[in-house]
């Protein structure tokens, strides 16, 4: 951004060729180029700097400006530059009586500057002789320009300098855009919507005062109606700009006193850029009287509520501050240049096209960031919801869908269902209190998990009940790993009575066929269970399905293991 920003200095300074001197008058009736020059010579006109931006009257006639250039002075062909370019029409006469007509809509064959008027001065017009120039009223309040007069070849670099700044500048704006539109689709959050919305009003208003969308666009369709199109976007960005800031900012929350006057905002300023839209002179009289004073109003509003939201710990109004504060000043600066003021910064009107580059890659960047911390908000309550809130382990629910989504991915992979259950569990809960209880669930919870693959699905089926579903596993392979858990469970030594009873587990294994469901895996598994426990609990036994006569009594995991 900085070296845009360099770019549009760059483009936008002002080093003439041939240093002028200007003097000009307000139109009147039966003025001829003659009488103008006329009177230059005898200094009737009014003297200002060329090279400093100069507001002319808003007189229903126009003005008249006297360009006279000063030494060193050589026959060459020159260009003579006004910027930034006015929405009125300019008209050049020339010292042969030939006069040529620009504004920023004019899409005639001759050569046009990109982001300024550019009016070719052959060679065979004498270097010395006074360059009669004719601003005709404008559409709405002029603004300020400043004129160079330039060779032929240093008006093409600098012209082909801010070509690229523009474009680049439009490009980040439309790409910061286009991307929250299909984010606004994909994430189903208005909120990249309105943001899509502001900075492509802001981008359509620098396209039209700078001129870049006639030139070198050419969007002819919008001929004559520069003025109109200009304002109702200035209304409409603000608009968007507080939908976008009173969700970005998150107002209801962090300023609410201040979430209905945005609001109001919102809905009030697209009702003013209907209003100038209309055909009844009297409404868009009113409508345009209205916007400026609307504009100021809701800049404000929306700077105040993006600090109160800061300071109360919005962390995206911060984004929104660092985008939107540099324009604010920009902006604010530039309509005081209407006034007479700052005439010696030219540059100030690429710094608010560069500005708005800046201002949509902060704020897409802070949109990045309210969308990480959504995904990480969603990804904890996720959590919370999936997660038994003692064992810290999937929940009943949470486990059972991980599973099934798993069966009905068609994969061909062996899988193993263990169904675990604590033995003598009821009997520590009553000897020493749910406390007690608690705790051993907490610890056995713990020493499954570590006993296990980080990918076998570990969950508390219901009380004292937990089940593990081992992906990849053979029968064989399922039987070891359950004999580890079950010498785990006993090696924590959690004392059950005075006698030297300790917490155990018993096991239950089944193999998922081609035809089981999570519900009647978890029964068989929990059928083979039973057996452990019928057999002497502390111990692993597989399906009945899946045992051989020979191998009707498995021994127990640890021996000295006390029933009761």
């Amino acid at each position: 951004m900085l070296c845009i920003l360099a770019m549009g200095l760059l483009a936008s300074a002002a080093h003439a060729d041939t240093p002028l001197q200007g003097a000009s008058r307000e139109v009147h009736a039966g003025d001829t180029p003659q009488i103008l020059l006329d009177a230059f010579r005898r200094g009737e006109l009014q003297a200002f700097d060329p090279r400093l931006l100069q507001r002319f009257s808003d007189d229903d006639k126009g003005t008249w400006v006297v360009l006279q250039p000063q030494p060193p002075l050589v026959s060459e062909e020159r260009v003579l530059t006004i910027y930034p370019p006015p929405l009125s029409s300019v008209t050049l006469f020339d010292a042969r009586g030939k006069t040529v007509t620009q504004s920023l809509d004019d899409f005639s064959p001759m050569a046009h500057g990109n982001g300024r008027l550019a009016y070719r001065i052959g060679p065979d017009v004498p270097a010395s002789a006074p360059i009669l120039v004719r601003f005709d009223p404008a559409p709405v309040r002029t603004m300020p320009v400043s004129f160079q007069l330039q060779s032929w070849q240093e008006y093409l670099q600098q012209d082909a300098h801010w070509l690229v700044f523009a474009s680049a500048c439009f490009a980040v704006m439309l790409a910061m855009s286009l991307m929250a539109l299909c984010l606004a689709m994909m994430l189903r959050d208005a909120t990249f919507a309105w943001y899509a919305g502001y900075v492509l009003c802001y981008a359509l208003i620098q396209g039209l005062q700078t001129g870049y969308l006639f030139h070198p666009l050419e969007v002819t369709w919008l001929a004559g109606s520069a003025a109109l199109v200009s304002s109702s976007a200035m209304a409409l960005s603000l608009a968007f700009a507080a939908m976008f800031m009173a969700r970005f900012c998150e107002l209801p929350r962090f300023a609410p006193w201040l979430h209905t006057p945005t609001l109001a905002l919102a809905v009030g300023m697209p009702l003013v850029a209907l209003l100038r839209s209309c055909q009844i002179p009297l409404l868009q009289e009113t409508a345009q009287a209205l916007i400026s004073p609307l504009l100021i109003i809701g800049t404000v509003l929306l700077l105040l509520a993006a600090v109160m939201a800061a300071v109360r710990g919005a962390r995206p109004a911060w984004f929104f501050l660092a985008g939107w504060t540099p324009l604010l000043a920009l902006t604010a600066l530039s309509n005081s240049q209407a006034g007479g003021t700052l005439a010696d910064v030219i540059w100030l009107s690429d710094a608010c096209l560069a500005a708005g580059a800046f201002e949509a890659v902060v704020l897409s960047l802070g949109l990045a960031d309210r969308a990480l911390i959504m995904r990480r908000d969603r990804d904890l309550v996720q959590g919370l919801a999936d997660n038994d809130a003692l064992t810290n382990v999937l929940n009943r629910r949470a486990w059972a869908e991980s599973v099934s989504r798993l069966l009905d991915s068609g994969t061909t992979q062996p899988v193993a269902l263990l169904f675990l259950d604590l033995d003598h569990f009821k009997m520590l809960n009553d000897r020493q209190g749910h406390a007690a209880g608690d705790r051993a669930l907490i610890a056995v919870a713990d020493a499954l998990r570590h006993e296990l693959r980080p990918h076998d699905l570990l969950g508390r089926y219901g009380g004292e009940e937990f089940v593990a579903m081992l992906y990849g596993v053979e029968q064989a392979q399922a039987m070891q790993v359950a004999t580890r858990l079950c010498r785990r469970v006993h090696r924590l030594d959690i004392p059950v009575n005075d006698d030297g009873l300790v917490l155990s587990v018993s096991i239950g294994i089944a193999m998922r066929v081609m035809e089981d469901n999570v519900e009647s895996l978890v029964d068989r598994a929990d059928h083979a269970m039973y057996r452990a426990k019928l057999a002497g609990r502390n111990r692993a036994r597989l399906d009945e399905k899946l045992e051989t006569p020979a191998r009707r009594s498995w021994p127990r995991a640890v021996e000295g293991d006390r029933r009761r």
